[in-house]
């Protein structure tokens, strides 16, 4: 008996190994087998499948994919003062990977977690800010890392109060959570894109669609 795939896995999880299984969107793709790696929390499974190539030849490959759901985030702005508000959290994966202090600013974002994308990203705002936020527009939804991450990410703008205090730190803490809490303006925001202090991907879409196309259309 494997736990994710005959008994519950520490979250309750079963079938894991399913995923996949069945689909018939691609009829040059053919799923041949899915393995269960991990389920410690997310999830790690390896698929053999068939490809054709454009010379009708078959070919058997194997990919890894890690699983840990889709997710939402959003860019908070006030128009009226042309400023945004980011976090800024530790993230050991980029200190691993040549980030000076692992220390990155962001966007709010979270896992949905089984709520809508709207609703996920008032709850991450609220979170990881302290703020309320007024009616979200959808921007995108882009998938991250599709060469191994199954994630697609909801990404929203939406506008905040700047009357409103805000405070220093947030962050749930049974979760680990320390994030400071940054207001800045937009200008700043988008010149630190340009100059590599802010470097995550979410972060940098969303304040390049405010900067074509959106509250910040023309401002440079």
């Amino acid at each position: 008996m494997t736990a994710g795939i005959d008994t519950p896995d520490r979250r309750g999880r079963t079938g894991l190994d399913r995923q996949g299984r069945g689909l018939d969107g691609n009829v040059d793709v053919r799923i041949v087998d899915v393995e269960l790696l991990s389920s410690d929390w997310y999830v790690l499974r390896k698929t053999t499948f068939d490809y054709r190539g454009p010379d009708g030849a078959w070919t058997r490959q194997q990919r890894e994919t890690y699983d840990r759901g889709d997710g939402a985030a959003v860019l908070l702005y006030d128009a009226e003062r042309a400023t945004v508000v980011l976090t800024r959290q530790f993230r050991l994966p980029a200190y691993v990977n040549g980030h000076p202090d692992g220390m990155l600013l962001e966007v709010p974002a979270g896992l949905l977690d089984g709520d809508a994308p709207e609703e996920a990203i008032r709850r991450e705002a609220a979170e990881e800010t302290g703020l309320a936020i007024g009616e979200p527009q959808r921007v995108f939804a882009p998938y991250m890392s599709p060469g191994s991450v199954t994630e697609r990410l909801h990404c929203f703008a939406a506008p905040y109060d700047g009357s409103a205090p805000l405070a220093d730190r947030a962050g749930v803490a049974e979760e680990g959570e320390d994030i400071a809490v940054v207001e800045l303006p937009f200008t700043k925001a988008l010149n630190m894109v340009r100059t590599g202090e802010i470097a995550d991907a979410k972060t940098v879409l969303l304040l390049q669609w405010a900067a074509l196309e959106g509250p910040f259309a023309g401002i440079r």
